[in-house]
């Protein structure tokens, strides 16, 4: 299953929906040297908002949305975003 990856030009928290993904200002300059945060991205099931890394952002490594409320799990490819299967 996927959904629509939506971008963000100027931060607005308030415009931030499910599946919206902003690249940070200064990316890079957080987080741990070899995987810098690169993005925040609303979780596409829920809305919470998380940073995301540089290998997240390419579509390397998956995500769990951190919300108490929430597990979805997914991970960005090209323009959309692809949910994981159950094994």
């Amino acid at each position: 299953m996927t959904a629509e990856l939506n971008f963000l030009e100027v931060w607005i928290p308030e415009q931030m929906q499910p599946g919206t993904l902003f690249l940070l200002e200064q990316a890079g300059e957080l987080g741990k040297a070899e995987n810098p945060y690169w993005a925040v991205l609303a979780c596409p099931a829920c809305g919470s908002l998380g940073l995301i890394t540089r290998q997240q952002c390419a579509g390397l490594e998956a995500m769990i949305c951190g919300s108490e409320t929430c597990s979805a799990e997914y991970y960005l490819s090209s323009e959309s975003i692809r949910y994981r299967q159950p094994n």
